[in-house]
């Protein structure tokens, strides 16, 4: 166990400088397509129904493989590390996105008329008042992403970026203790969804406005 730790260690801190990016620009993606489908001009919106409809039914696995081993013929260059936030990123915008598409969605009409009238300009009324509510409304589900994230940054040795599952296999394969090596990396991935889920909680309390939503 004295050198499964360090190894494994080594591990989770690739495995956080892989989600760390991924979630804050994966999210902050999906916000801005999750406005444009669903409050945007009629293009805008198609657009962004081909791009969530692409990433969306694509597997992760095989968009890394496109990243990392198809884009070389193309001449496009990306190392393990770039290619694997890249398609992390490329990833949970397109889920973000359907979540804030239908928190936008549920945001009654009459207040947009209310701020028409009002004369404030579609950016304002995006600003000001949709992507705020929005946001409350869709942060149970994107956090369920972020989660999901976590999950599957596992996948990010499959570009030759060595995270935690890529240790633990490197490690499991020279000293054949697979058992007790892919236990302590399941639990330092539990550790990690439990810490997320737990300040996820605390953010959705803090926004959360009294008299609306979850209860107690």
């Amino acid at each position: 166990m004295e050198r499964v730790l360090p190894v494994l260690n080594r591990g989770v801190w690739m495995s956080l400088a892989l989600i760390l990016p991924s979630a804050v620009l994966g999210l902050a993606g999906g916000i801005l397509l999750g406005v444009a489908r669903g409050f945007g001009p009629a293009w805008m919106r198609r657009i962004g129904d081909i791009y969530t409809a692409i990433f969306r039914g694509i597997p992760l696995i095989i968009q890394l493989f496109i990243l990392y081993y198809a884009l070389p013929k193309l001449g496009l260059y990306l190392d393990g590390f770039s290619a694997a936030v890249l398609g992390f990123i490329l990833c949970s915008t397109a889920y973000h996105s359907e979540y804030v598409r239908g928190a936008v969605l549920s945001i009654k009409q009459g207040q947009f008329r209310a701020a028409q009238a009002l004369g404030m300009s579609r950016l304002q009324l995006a600003w000001g008042i949709l992507i705020p509510q929005a946001l409350r409304r869709a942060l149970p589900g994107c956090g369920n992403e972020i989660i999901y994230l976590i999950k599957y940054s596992s996948l990010a040795y499959l570009t030759t970026c060595v995270e935690l599952t890529g240790e633990a296999k490197i490690l499991a394969s020279r000293t054949f203790r697979y058992t007790e090596i892919f236990m302590v990396a399941g639990l330092y991935y539990l550790c990690l969804t439990s810490l997320a889920s737990l300040l996820l909680r605390k953010i959705e309390d803090r926004l959360r406005i009294p008299g609306f939503g979850r209860q107690g």
